[in-house]
């Protein structure tokens, strides 16, 4: 299951999540709402994949990073806790940390979502090759081996999962008219 936000319009952002079969075959779309700037994100994805018909089906969570809706932190160890399904965080470039912990500063809250990105853990590189660019990841409950299969099986048009880009699609597409950027 790959899960993306769309476009930061309105205090409420949608979440979108596509299940797929490997990387070929899309068998659900879900949708949710989370708070701009919020720290609802872990809670109503967690709902959003737990209450859905194909929850036993899925095998993988793959989000695009881990700050949706603005600064609204994914707590990744809880998520994967309480769905009991692995998860890969996918990330086009390596963080800027301190400039992400200066931006927390404008939040009250800004230690705990800081501590939630921190507690995320290990960056890792993955590819970079001829054939792809290289991408980072970060991940819970599956090994760096089974990372790079599930990888491999659900990447077919790029090194992005399928799953993830077109969640990434639907996502900026409802809500900008036309899908735009990338996962």
């Amino acid at each position: 299951m790959g899960i993306d936000d769309s476009a930061l319009l309105n205090e409420k952002v949608m979440v979108v999540g596509t299940v797929y079969r490997g990387g070929d075959w899309m068998d659900g779309v879900l949708r949710s709402d989370i708070t701009k700037d919020g720290l609802d994100a872990t809670a109503v994805i967690c709902r959003m994949i737990l209450n859905s018909k194909h929850y036993s089906q899925i095998r993988a969570i793959m989000l695009d990073g881990i700050t949706y809706a603005g600064f609204n932190v994914i707590d990744i160890e809880k998520l994967y806790r309480e769905t009991g399904i692995p998860l890969i965080v996918f990330m086009r470039s390596y963080p800027n940390f301190e400039k992400l912990k200066s931006a927390l500063k404008h939040f009250p809250d800004g230690e705990k979502r800081w501590k939630i990105i921190k507690k995320a853990g290990k960056i890792y590189k993955i590819g970079g090759d001829r054939e792809r660019s290289s991408i980072y990841i970060q991940k819970v409950g599956v090994s760096l081996e089974n990372v790079g299969k599930i990888i491999q099986l659900t990447s077919t048009r790029g090194n992005i999962p399928e799953p993830l880009r077109v969640a990434h699609l639907i996502a900026t597409g409802i809500i900008l008219g036309e899908s735009r950027g990338k996962a």
